[in-house]
């Protein structure tokens, strides 16, 4: 156990840390690895391939993706700042790459392979791309002499039109609702409001009509005619599961779910261990998202207050995609549900955007050594004679 008394990185993170926080962006990675052997053998063996495969490969995550959160969780906001930017720098070079020397896969470019891994660049473009808008917001505001809103509405016009071009029209509504919540946050005029809700109105009728594959996904949605095997079996395997779900391993509707251990794993936990589960897991993102905004409505600092609602919103918005989407309430759409789907750009990105939120929470470090001290000296002093 680390004294309060004791002085020194370790013990001033272990004290000035979330523990909730911490708490259960380590439970989800361990209920991830547990849904990995639910949902991945069946997927394994449709491939032909060790049934094990992808729970090896999930496992390999689990560890770096933890040193990550917890190694980011220990930056002060100014470092959090410095590394969002090169992380930025770095996510956007590798989106322009991707699109030269990636590799296309169910009709988009958005991969490219190095060491026998794949690497989706715009995972990690999201938490560095929300950080960077929330500190020109914030200058802005501090300083209306500085154009920070013009910078975030360009720079946001350069991730969308990389995000269309692979095309990746879910990751597009997620970043856009995400930057335009912090906007709003941010005190924008009416005038903005009224012209950037009218282009996004545009730029989704545009998507129906130059993209036929959202086009064919929204007309499945809203008409249920088409292809809806992915959607009509994961609405079964819900039903089957019931209130308690048939157990571990029982499972049969998985084994005919594509993309179940990704896009479809909320509808694997629910056949196998019930919809009680799944309120649980419900739960655990909404303590995420209620959490996060409680430290952003107490923080005095405006860009540390919209860098961590910003990254609420996206772990509280992408969770809130992936059950939509398995409990056919949202058109389909691939996304995975933060660590707990197979993925090791996901689960890795994910890991980043808890480790900055975990950052940004914490208690301020040096107000909380500045109060210490002053309670030495307190006690030090004599006290007065009556």
């Amino acid at each position: 156990m680390v004294s309060r008394t004791e002085r020194g990185p370790i013990s001033d993170w272990f004290w000035t840390i979330d523990r909730y926080l911490l708490a259960i962006f380590v439970a989800l990675l361990g209920l991830g690895f547990m849904l990995s052997f639910a949902a991945s053998p069946a997927v394994a063996e449709r491939l032909d391939i060790d049934s094990l495969h992808f729970v090896k490969r999930h496992a390999q995550f689990i560890f770096p993706a933890l040193a990550l959160m917890i190694g980011l969780s220990f930056l002060s906001p100014r470092q959090v700042r410095r590394s969002a930017m090169l992380l930025l720098a770095l996510s956007i070079a590798m989106m322009i790459f991707t699109q030269f020397y990636g590799f296309e896969a169910k009709g988009s470019r958005r991969w490219f392979s190095i060491a026998g891994f794949s690497i989706q660049p715009s995972e990690f473009l999201k938490p560095a791309f929300i950080i960077i808008c929330a500190w020109l917001f914030s200058e802005h505001s501090r300083r209306p002499d500085i154009p920070g809103n013009l910078f975030a509405i360009i720079l946001y016009g350069i991730v969308i039109a990389l995000l269309v071009a692979q095309p990746d029209f879910g990751q597009t509504i997620l970043i856009t609702i995400a930057w335009g919540t912090l906007f709003f946050m941010a005190g924008m005029p009416w005038f903005w409001i009224i012209l950037l809700g009218a282009m996004g109105v545009g730029m989704f009728v545009s998507a129906y009509f130059v993209f036929p594959h959202v086009a064919g996904r929204i007309d499945r949605f809203l008409t249920g005619e088409g292809d809806t095997h992915q959607v009509d079996t994961a609405r079964e395997a819900i039903i089957r599961g019931d209130w308690l779900g048939q157990g571990p391993g029982e499972g049969t509707i998985k084994r005919i779910l594509p993309d179940s251990h990704t896009d479809f794993i909320f509808s694997v936990a629910a056949e196998e261990f019930g919809i009680l589960f799944c309120l649980a897991l419900v739960a655990i993102f909404a303590f995420i998202v209620l959490r996060g905004l409680s430290h952003a409505n107490r923080e005095g600092d405006e860009f540390t207050r919209l860098a961590i609602a910003g990254l609420t919103l996206l772990i509280g918005l992408q969770s809130m995609i992936h059950i939509g989407v398995n409990l056919e309430l949202l058109p389909a759409k691939g996304m995975t549900l933060p660590l707990i789907s197979y993925g090791g750009s996901s689960m890795l990105a994910i890991a980043t955007t808890a480790g900055f939120l975990l950052a940004l929470t914490r208690r301020n470090p040096e107000k909380r050594a500045t109060g210490r001290q002053k309670i030495y000296q307190d006690a030090a002093m004599p006290a007065e004679r009556v």
